[in-house]
């Protein structure tokens, strides 16, 4: 029985390695690594399908390097553990060559697990090849990932995959034999999304559709009619006869698959991708945009309580006091998703999504908050005015706690002019300039500036 045609097209050198031309072609890094023989610790970061573990196998074998390799799914420390003392043996009887140790998806380690590999990393027991479709800064501990360069692999282009499949046409040795020809390309490229792997899949689901498939081909002999042919051509049995095959057409391909054609990992790097699209355009005012990477989500199975969350965020941080409703209304879509469940939770999720694009945008108040809590880390646990303190003891009441304080509503308006700060932040920026808090241009924080500036007398510019 065959291997898959994913394993059998799989390169064994970087003339056969399919994309990633800026890391493996001519004065690529890893090239240039390879042909010099001296290979660092790396990780390769990309989507699935796009060569990882392949890049990973050429580089051992054009070497001539141990290759240990370990998939976080299946190891734990134990044997993370075992690998490395049997790399530690390998070091001693070749001290010149450190083993390759190859961790699929190392996103999947645990802080644990991966504090097991810095020791035989930093000491140069192995040289560790690490691959993830998520983002290393987020997923790889620090100390690891300083030992590491990170190398990002890009989705097969639709040139190299066409290029792809007319090798398979022409070299593989089940798919070569039959009678294919390729009518259309636009869905098997649709489908496969830039994986590779995806790609040689469903050509072979296609392919085995085709009539008259056999994996064992008959030789046709020719006839010897003429006694003076030389023997030894005679002997030498001719191409094996095509066998009958098919035509590669989209609606082929569709039927075949029978699946949703969008390429999205909810637990992956289009996750994030997609959500930061959404965002972006609702902070760029585009409800189109912001709508349409919102279906991508929805018809990709994402969790609609995760949009929600981002709506939410987006609402506070983006549009805040320019228009308050909109956090009142990205929380009722909130709500209303939990109360409704799914699919009507689409539509309120929909009306928060275009109602947040179309709004007035402000970011003053997450401007604030977050240089209110650089002062805090800059300056730390500044004193608290006395006459702002609680005093609930004869002691501290006699201490001064409380002593001064204005109750602002005995005052006309509600308001008594008084110091709140600390001492410090006083000092530096006085009662009438405000350090955190800068209103942007928009009708209704225009009316706050108005207001607070009558109370304070022109704290705002």
């Amino acid at each position: 029985m065959s291997s898959p045609l994913a394993e059998r097209m799989r390169p064994r050198t970087l003339d056969g390695y399919i994309g990633q031309r800026h890391l493996v072609g001519e004065g690529g890094v890893l090239r240039r690594m390879i042909e010099s023989g001296r290979i660092s610790s790396f990780i390769l970061w990309g989507p699935p399908g796009v060569g990882k573990t392949t890049l990973a196998k050429i580089i051992a074998q054009t070497l001539d390097l141990p290759f240990y390799t370990l998939s976080a799914v299946s190891s734990g420390v134990k044997e993370v553990r075992e690998v490395i003392e049997r790399a530690k043996k390998d070091s001693f009887f070749h001290p010149d060559r450190s083993p390759l140790l190859f961790i699929d998806e190392i996103h999947r380690f645990s802080k644990s697990q991966q504090d097991s590999l810095l020791e035989a990393v930093e000491r140069g027991v192995v040289t560790l090849i690490g691959a993830t479709t998520e983002n290393p800064s987020f997923e790889v501990i620090r100390p690891l990932l300083s030992r590491c360069q990170v190398y990002t692999l890009r989705p097969i282009g639709d040139d190299d995959l066409l290029a792809l499949l007319d090798r398979v046409l022409h070299e593989d040795e089940v798919i070569s034999r039959l009678d294919v020809k390729v009518a259309e390309t636009t869905a098997l490229l649709r489908y496969a999304g830039g994986d590779c792997r995806k790609f040689l899949n469903i050509i072979e689901l296609v392919t085995n559709t085709f009539t008259d498939q056999t994996d064992d081909f008959d030789y046709v002999e020719e006839e010897d009619d003429e006694e003076d042919e030389d023997e030894a051509l005679a002997n030498v049995p001719s191409q094996p006869e095509k066998r009958q095959g098919g035509v590669i057409t989209d609606e082929l391909v569709t039927s075949v698959l029978q699946e949703n054609p969008m390429a999205y990992d909810k637990d992956g790097e289009m996750h994030y991708d997609l959500v930061s699209a959404m965002i972006k355009s609702i902070r760029g005012s585009d409800p189109d945009a912001a709508i349409y990477y919102m279906a991508r989500m929805i018809e990709g199975g994402e969790d609609p309580a995760f949009i929600a969350r981002r709506l939410v965020i987006s609402a506070s941080e983006d549009i805040g006091l320019a228009n308050p409703n909109a956090l009142l209304l990205a929380n009722a879509a909130f709500d209303a998703v939990q109360k409704i469940g799914w699919p009507e939770g689409r539509i309120p999720l929909a009306e928060a999504c275009v109602y947040l694009a179309s709004s007035p945008k402000s970011n003053a108040s997450y401007n604030a908050i977050n240089s209110a809590l650089q002062k805090v880390r800059d300056t730390g646990n500044l004193p608290v005015p006395l006459h702002l303190r609680n005093a609930p003891t004869q002691l501290m009441a006699k201490e001064g706690y409380g002593k001064g304080y204005k109750y602002a509503h005995d005052f006309p308006g509600h308001f008594a002019y008084q110091q709140y700060l600390p001492d410090a932040l006083v000092q530096e920026g006085g009662l009438r300039q405000s350090l955190f808090y800068h209103p942007q241009p928009n009708a209704q924080e225009d009316k706050l500036k108005a207001y607070l500036n009558c109370l304070w007398g022109e704290r705002f510019k």
